[in-house]
């Protein structure tokens, strides 16, 4: 078989498939059927091809995708959903309520469009692989392209989601024990939750063959994000503005015997005198913290890796129907995201900090109902985990064996590797959230704006869509908007780095 063929005939699930002794259809059908350009889609809505013989072949998968819509809504919405949310209220607070509104809006719609691209070039090929499609679009380099671009976004997606295991996971058990923060007991050690956590919940998750049996994890982590968005809801209603800090209580509760209430309030009216000016909603701000404001957007609806993949185990799977399933998660996260900021925002105005939670702990490090919102935090990035490690998993097997059948020893020995490697570069690499930083800047243009678009326009054929057609146009559109994205990223980033302010907030 040559070597362009062997390629073309590649799962997208990291299978090889033996197109004779499978199936029973000669080759020659089946590369024909797989290079047939299906424009309107009406091979695509049929769930198996009539091959020669009488027999059926599936076109895209070895095996008949049976996950459900509403599974499917529910991965890709978890895939969508990152610890990000956490420092929206930061970003509203430097952009306004209106200028983060727009933003935000735009960011769901190119979102949209972009994956609208993928399926598009999906559907032509038939092919639902990432990767694949980089290599139909330009050889052998656009596979491995696409695949180190997924393989460092998402390892980068996974260290951030651990890093918040390793440094919240041993505050929150320290707050529920009302333990000392200067003991060294085994159990308040983030070095050893993590690999704990990572042992015991996310290795076997990440275990599973499909990524539709995880559907029910990702039900319950999102709703574990809808608790944290009830709770800081609530919160507005029962904070006053201006707060006072924790310290500031006890410290008056102390005293509390030998100061008069006239002189409580005398010191409390001069350590908050500055407070109030920041007890207002601004509609649009512009700051030297906007600028970070857009790429921390640009990137909180990432799911592109996820999504080719999800498209394969939908069951009745066609681009519309798995459009509507992107549709719908990018609106329930949409909506999310900007209840989360608008209310975390109207609590503290101009005092929120870039990780919400720990504004929250100023006021009382101790309340039961944050506490609790912690740990719905830490369920909900640790059932991430194993979503995010599919893609990457995939990625390797069609960089380093993409004619290779199925192995569970090599699906498990990839994820038990990979899961290491993350380990390790959280337990001993301080400035990891630093350097992925840098990757998270190139890589995620690349996935979300610059591949979409270059794959479409070399994948759709110029008989049908000339580079004069308004689609293709958008398209070299979208591909400039993603450069600018990651130009303007690197450059802020790299100043952050040079002045030392490192104001800039994360990704995903």
């Amino acid at each position: 078989m040559e070597p362009a063929q062997s390629e073309m005939n590649i799962l997208s699930n990291g299978k090889s498939h033996d197109l004779v002794d499978d199936v029973g259809v000669p080759m020659k059908t089946l590369l024909e059927e797989d290079q047939f350009d299906d424009p309107d889609g009406v091979l695509e809505s049929e769930e198996f091809l009539p091959s020669g013989d009488g027999k059926k072949a599936i076109r895209f998968t070895d095996f008949e995708g049976k996950t459900s819509f509403g599974m499917s809504v529910f991965n890709l919405g978890n895939a969508i959903m990152g610890s990000g949310i956490l420092g929206l209220a930061y970003a509203m607070a430097n952009t306004g309520i209106l200028l983060f509104w727009f933003l935000l809006s735009a960011v769901a719609a190119l979102s949209s469009y972009s994956i609208h691209l993928m399926l598009k070039s999906s559907g032509i090929v038939g092919i639902r692989a990432y990767e694949q499609l980089g290599y139909r679009a330009f050889g052998t380099p656009g596979k491995m392209a696409a695949g180190i671009a997924i393989t460092l976004q998402n390892i980068g997606a996974m260290s951030s989601y651990l890093y918040i295991v390793k440094s919240e996971l041993p505050l929150v058990i320290q707050a529920f024990l009302k333990a000392d923060p200067s003991s060294d007991l085994w159990y308040m050690n983030g070095n050893y939750l993590v690999i704990m956590v990572s042992a015991s919940i996310i290795l076997p998750l990440a275990l599973m063959k499909q990524l539709g049996y995880l559907g029910y994890t990702s039900g319950f982590s999102l709703s574990c994000m809808v608790f944290f968005l009830t709770a800081v809801i609530y919160k507005k209603f029962q904070i006053p503005c201006p707060f006072e800090e924790f310290s500031v209580n006890s410290t008056s509760a102390l005293h509390s015997l030998n100061i008069s209430s006239h002189s409580l309030e005398h010191n409390s009216a001069l350590v908050h005198e500055d407070d109030d000016s920041h007890c207002g909603a601004r509609m649009f701000t512009i700051n030297s913290q906007t600028a970070y404001t857009i790429p921390i957007l640009a990137f909180a609806f990432v799911c592109h890796p996820e999504v080719l993949p999800i498209y394969t185990e939908l069951s009745n799977p066609t681009k519309k129907r798995m459009q509507q399933v992107s549709n719908i998660s990018i609106l329930v996260m949409y909506t999310m995201y900007f209840l989360a900021a608008l209310f975390g925002y109207l609590t503290f105005y101009g005092k929120v900090e870039p990780e919400l939670l720990h504004t929250y702990s100023r006021i009382d490090p101790y309340d039961t109902l944050i506490l609790c919102v912690r740990v719905a935090v830490l369920t909900a990035v640790t059932l991430t985990v194993p979503i995010v490690l599919f893609p990457v998993r995939r990625a390797i097997l069609q960089m380093l064996f993409p004619t290779k059948s199925f192995s569970w020893l090599r699906h498990f020995a990839i994820a038990l590797v990979l899961l290491t490697l993350i380990n390790l570069l959280v337990i001993f690499a301080p400035n990891i959230l630093g350097i992925f930083g840098i990757i998270g800047a190139t890589s995620a243009p690349c996935l979300i704006f610059i591949f979409p678009a270059v794959f479409y326009i070399r994948i759709v054929p110029t008989e049908e869509e000339p580079m004069s057609s308004v689609p293709k146009i958008l398209a070299v559109c979208f591909a400039a908007l993603g450069i600018s994205f990651m130009v303007m990223s690197l450059s802020f980033i790299i100043t952050d780095w040079t002045t030392g302010s490192s104001n800039a907030g994360g990704g995903h």
